[in-house]
Parts: structure tokens; sequence; C-alpha cells
């Protein structure tokens, strides 16, 4: 915007201030929200409201103002004759679009049939220097809506309607968990390992302690710890950080719930994560039905359950039980053409590579809410190994429309094979695999203390509505996503 708009705003806030006006009052008392005051009876009087001025319509004898927050707006109708003419000449000489108002008035409906407020009287309560985008043509700029997050709030009703509804979601998730009985707890953010998934860190420094840390990648293994201490049932709304690529699919910081049940099993865990995600729907949405792609999907019906192996087989003909080498599973791969387009293919371990297989030619196609069970060990080195198949998991994740929303195991209690799983990791990660897991041996101490069967979950808050809001990128799922430095600032 030019200097001269905002030299101008600056202007009428010294004149408002030469005759004695507070330009920065303290308060002002409401007795309704805007969007209750566009549901009263004509006839109410003494409403009060406040609220940022998005639009003015002057005419001769008469102003249309509309008022509006995150929850809604009102529009509010200032008349020469009933408010006089000093005051109504004042409004328009001082107060721009963009600025906060406080009113009292009546309530009544116009002919175009919408609910107005008539001022009585208006309070001044903060002035904009900047103007706001142009009503019409809003915010273009995907960069701007991002960087400039609160001009996106106040501007474009579906990121309102988008981050209102994480609020709602987080709301009736911990609700849902509390009713369960299960506690909420916090755990640590900086660790001396990465542990509890398979991610690169992002890493720093404590200076006092002289030592390096990572930022969590997950709060699995502290979770944990206090299953060992005797909690029963512990869940977490946990921020998360992973040095990853960026794709419209991930976030390098998000907020992950994740939560442990002792003496459950994961299909105690399948029963509980879609009696919680009907619960969330409800509360969410009012309803168990969702568009996505054009289908009306309705969760309360029932879901499908399929094996990792039974799905890449019926996807690309392809049996992984029958390579138990990753040399000779790469070698079939590039015999039938399957590019995963990855740089660094030749040094991943047999886990990563199926699934990296299993996201390219097989989740895109899931759509109808899917538990996909069955997940080869290698891909799970905190899982708890089948009985009947010591090559495969107990474990499950959820798969809605090509995106996995929510995974959790039976958990591995056994330290002895735990100490043998992150061996194989290390040996991983010092091949080459980035995102191997890190040797834990404070972790492994404290298993050796003792655990109970355990059943654990996890899901990401940002992928569940980006999911349940068919939003195009995860980006628009967050209050205000990481951007590139500004430096222009």
């Amino acid at each position: 915007m030019s200097n001269e708009q905002m030299d101008l705003r600056i202007e009428k806030i010294e004149a408002l201030k030469s005759q004695g006006i507070s330009v920065y009052p303290e308060r002002f008392s409401t007795n309704y929200e805007l969007y209750e005051a566009s549901l009263l009876d004509d006839g109410i009087s003494g409403v009060r409201v406040a609220g940022r001025i998005v639009g003015i319509r002057n005419f001769s004898k008469l102003t249309f103002i509309t008022i509006s927050n995150i929850d809604g707006g009102l529009q509010l109708l200032l008349k020469k004759e009933e408010v006089g003419e000093a005051v109504f000449n004042e409004f328009q000489k001082v107060i721009d679009i963009g600025d906060f108002i406080g009113v009292e008035g009546l309530m009544y409906t116009t002919k175009s049939n919408e609910k107005t407020l008539r001022i009585h009287y208006y309070v001044f309560l903060g002035k904009a220097f900047r103007t706001l985008p142009e009503k019409w043509h809003g915010l273009t700029s995907i960069e701007t809506r991002y960087r400039q997050r609160y001009l996106d709030l106040i501007m474009t009703k579906e990121t309102q309607s988008r981050l209102l509804t994480r609020t709602k979601m987080v709301r009736a998730i911990r609700r849902f968990f509390e009713e369960q009985h299960f506690l909420e707890v916090e755990t640590p953010v900086l660790q001396h390992t990465s542990s509890g998934a398979l991610a690169k860190p992002f890493k720093t420094f404590h200076h006092s302690l002289d030592t390096e840390l990572n930022l969590r990648i997950a709060p699995e293994t502290y979770l944990k710890r206090l299953i060992i201490g005797g909690f029963t049932k512990v869940f977490e709304f946990a921020k998360c950080f992973r040095n990853e690529g960026i794709s419209p699919q991930h976030l390098q910081e998000f907020t992950m719930v994740e939560g442990y049940a002792a003496y459950w099993n994961y299909e105690d865990t399948m029963k509980l994560m879609r009696k919680m995600l009907l619960f969330v729907l409800e509360q969410t949405f009012n309803t168990t039905v969702i568009t996505i792609q054009g289908q009306s999907i309705d969760f309360s019906l029932d879901w499908t359950i399929v094996s990792f192996r039974d799905l890449i087989l019926r996807d690309v003909g392809i049996d992984i039980d029958l390579y138990p080498d990753v040399k000779d599973l790469l070698q079939e791969m590039k015999k039938r053409n399957i590019d995963i387009n990855h740089m660094d293919i030749e040094s991943l371990g047999r886990g990563n590579l199926i699934d990296l297989l299993y996201k390219k030619v097989s989740r895109p196609q899931m759509i109808h809410p899917t538990f996909l069970i069955q997940h080869p060990i290698d891909l799970s080195p905190l899982a708890r190994a089948n009985d009947h198949n010591p090559a495969l998991t107990d474990r499950f994740q959820l798969v809605v429309n090509g995106s996995e929303i929510i995974n959790a195991y039976s958990e591995l209690v056994d330290p002895l094979e735990q100490r043998k799983r992150l061996e194989a990791q290390a040996f991983l990660k010092s091949n080459g695999d980035l995102e191997a897991m890190e040797m834990d041996e404070d972790y492994l101490t404290a298993m050796e203390y003792g655990m109970p069967p355990i059943s654990g979950f996890g899901f990401g808050i940002e992928r569940l509505l980006m999911v349940l809001t068919e939003s195009d990128t995860i980006k628009d799922c967050v209050l205000f996503p990481l951007t590139k430095k500004n430096e222009n600032h």
C-alpha cells in the first residue's frame, strides 16, 4: 500500500486524539456475539456488539456497515436522523474499513431480509493503518495467504470455516479420550535420541548441558515409559518435528495425537479408533457422511480390512513374501518398470522400500475407509511380531482418500527383541538410510524393568482435517504454516 494512505489514516487518529477521544480504549462491554445478534428477533433493543469493519456503503442520509469476526458478521445501520448530523459526519471523516467499533442499538430486518442493528451510538475501538485486501479480489497470492494468515482469516470464508473446524475437532478428540478414561499427559520435545518413528530429526544445541539434542519426531517412547511407570491409558496432543521434504501431504511441524492402553492389542485399538472417528464426525460436522472426490462416504458403514501383502499383490502382482531380500525385491520392481522416484533407492532397507512401493501403487486408490494390516516387520521397529508369522507385525493403518490418517500397533514389550531391531535400524542408518531409527539405550533400560501388553495409536490433526475437508494441501490445515523467510522485511 502507499505511504500516503497510511499517513492519511494516521492523521485520522491524530484528529480523534485532538477531540479527546481515546484511540486505544481498554475495553468495550458486549452482551451478544455477532452470530448470536444475527439470530435475534426484531425490536430487541440494548444490543451491544463489537467487531472489525469489513464493509461500508455510504448514502446521503444513511450508512450500512458490516462488522465481522471469526464466528460471523452483522450488518449495522447508521442513520443521520437517529444519531445526529455531527456523529454521522464524524463517522464518514475518521472511520475506515479495517477499523474496530463497538455499537449499541435495536435489531430489525431490512426490506432485503437482512438482520441489521440500527445504531443508537458507536464507540471507536481501534484503527487499521493498513488497508485490507480488496474485497472482491481478496487474497489471490497463496504465499501471502500463508505468510499473513491473519489477512486470510479476515478475508477468506473457506479458511475461517476450515480452521474453526480444526478447533472443534481437537475439542471433540479430547472429550472422546477423556470419556474413555484416558489421561492426558505431556512429554519432552527436546530429546537425546530420535525414536518412535522413521524420520529425519531437526537438531539443536543445549549450551548449558553442552550437548546436541533433537526435536522429537514422536512422543512414543516417553508415553511407553509412563505405562512402565503405572499409567494404564494415556494420550497426548504432541507437537512433533520431522526434517523431511516439502509436499502437499507433509508438514515439518505438526500436531500428533498419540496414546497407549495397557493390556490391549491392536484389534481393541481398531474398535476404539472407529468409535473415535464416528464421534468426531458427529461432533464436528453433525453427520457421519462426508463427500470425498464427489462420492458420499458414510463412515458408519463397515470399513474394509486388507493385508499389506494382499494389497500389493492385487495392485501390481508382486508377492512381497517371495522377496525376503531387498535386492531381489528391487530387481523385481525394475523388471516390472515400477519407478518410485527415490534418489537413494539402493541404500533403503526392505521395509522402507516396500512402504514406498505401496505409496506409489496402492495408497492413491484407497478412497473409502480401509484398515491396512499385517505390515512387514522391517517397516515397524517398535511393533509386536505376529504370533503365527513373526515376519509380520500386529499393526494397522487407517487409510482414507489416499492418506494414512491413523497408525496403530500391538506394541513390542520384549526388551531383547527390541534391542535386536534397534541394532538392525542403527546398521541401516550407518549405511545411509537417513530415516532409520537410532539406538535408544535409555528406553531399552526402561523396558528392562518390565512392560505389560500394550496397544498404541497415533494420528496427525492436520492430516485428519485435510482428508475430512478435502483440502488440496496440508498447509491449509494449520493456522500458521512455515514459510520461507521474507527478505523484504
